[in-house]
């Protein structure tokens, strides 16, 4: 199956809400809630994925003709390029019901474990999204990243026991999910935290702890006081707060401050290899990308996510050769035009 068949096939089964557009720009599903769109009028969804855009790269083919390797290691685990599938949750509201959260994340997880890379597994208001990410890691050796919401702390304490039980080799707190408006006045009650709440809860985990939406240099600087191993820089894919920066946008001085000292991932608007070298540029280390992978599931189930995931690695690899790059390390923020 070719990403373009998988694509073609989700459009026949997602809905009403998604569109599994030629480009997931969050045009087509702008101000979808629930849904896969964007908080407001979206422009934090379409923001996200033009400024990947309006980056340029910096050709350089002079240099040893030699292969490109785009292999990382993150969280001490070796992967064909270091991306990770973003966490969705609550498949039926938001994208169709063609599959449930538990279908959903088995597929998932093992699809991008046996493609080399690893995928983050949500979370939602029933507790039978959270069972059913632990069911699909457990299965698959740990091999994924559960992601709590910020619930109350009791509640956190529940769900971390459940999800340690699988054994992932890190946990992580999609901390801005407090502004998602399907959470407001739910039960179990979801908020901010504290920088102690959050020391705690990085605490409990026992593994390495990721937070999840960190838009500016305080927040990052907070995250690595807090005891987080690694920050992912996101505004929830545009769906928590209207109007905000671009991930792209605040990347490099989030690098800057805390990139030494702690694992640095960014997501939103990313689709293609090329974005993936222009992320890399600006200092993260890792990707997440949300909504193509779940268009890939529902269009071809694992042989959709094999082939995206491939796509995705051609693409990076001809342009670290066409800049210049033989590793992910070669990669330099001065392979961007302007930087």
């Amino acid at each position: 199956m070719t990403y373009e068949e998988a694509l073609a096939n989700a459009r026949t089964c997602m809905g009403p809400y998604c569109k599994a557009c030629p480009v997931c720009n969050g045009m087509a599903c702008r101000n979808t809630m629930p849904g896969p769109g964007a908080k407001g009028i979206g422009t934090g969804f379409i923001r996200n994925y033009e400024k990947w855009q309006s980056l340029c790269v910096n050709m350089d083919t002079i240099g040893e003709n030699c292969p490109v390797d785009t292999t990382a290691c993150l969280f001490g685990r070796k992967m064909a390029l270091p991306v990770f599938a973003a966490p969705v949750g609550a498949m039926k509201m938001h994208y169709g019901d063609k599959y449930d959260d538990l279908t959903y994340n088995d597929i998932l997880v093992s699809s991008c474990a046996q493609a080399g890379i690893a995928a983050f597994t949500g979370d939602g208001t029933d507790p039978a999204v959270m069972e059913a990410a632990a069911q699909a890691l457990k299965k698959n050796g740990g091999c994924g990243v559960p992601t709590i919401k910020p619930w109350n702390m009791d509640t956190i304490r529940e769900k971390l026991a459940l999800v340690k039980a699988a054994d992932p080799f890190a946990i992580a707190m999609d901390i801005d999910a407090a502004g998602l408006p399907f959470l407001k006045n739910m039960t179990p009650p979801a908020g901010s935290k504290t920088v102690e709440q959050l020391r705690q809860i990085a605490q409990w985990a026992e593994k390495p702890f990721i937070l999840k939406g960190i838009m500016t240099v305080a927040g990052a600087k907070k995250a690595l006081e807090a005891g987080a191993s690694a920050i992912v820089v996101s505004n929830h894919g545009g769906r928590v707060l209207d109007q905000c920066p671009a991930t792209a946008e605040v990347l490099p001085a989030i690098v800057d401050a805390v990139g030494s000292q702690m694992t640095v991932l960014v997501d939103g608007g990313i689709r293609t290899g090329m974005d993936i070298f222009k992320a890399l540029a600006l200092g993260a280390h890792g990707v997440l990308i949300a909504r193509p992978f779940v268009t890939m599931v529902y269009g071809g189930g694992s042989e959709g996510v094999a082939a995206y995931v491939s796509k995705l690695q051609a693409e990076l690899a001809d342009t670290m050769a066409m800049c210049g790059a033989h590793t992910l390390g070669d990669i330099r923020r001065d392979m961007l035009f302007g930087f």
